[in-house]
């Protein structure tokens, strides 16, 4: 990964333009097959993804899964909660 792209990375998200964060929580109902399959499917994550982000909600309490509008964000969170995974936008 090149400086720009480490750069971009480190900035934070207002910064870049991001003004939304698709975030979920831990529990103890769903299993990290059923959120890492979720995750792959609602938000395209890859398979790695999807199971950092799972692995992460599950020792922080929760994980910001994708960064992006609200309208872009929306119609994934009510997709991720219909799927009886805990979710929320936070932002701006």
């Amino acid at each position: 990964m090149g400086k720009e792209q480490l750069d971009v990375l480190r900035e934070p998200a207002k910064v870049r333009g991001v003004l939304y964060a698709l975030l979920i929580y831990n529990d103890e109902v769903n299993t990290f097959n059923h959120v890492i399959n979720t995750l792959v499917r609602v938000c395209k994550h890859t398979l790695e993804q999807a199971e950092q982000c799972a692995y992460i909600a599950h020792n922080k309490g929760k994980c910001v899964v994708k960064e992006g509008a609200l309208e872009e964000l929306k119609p994934m969170c009510a997709e991720i909660c219909a799927e009886g995974i805990n979710a929320s936008i936070v932002g701006d």
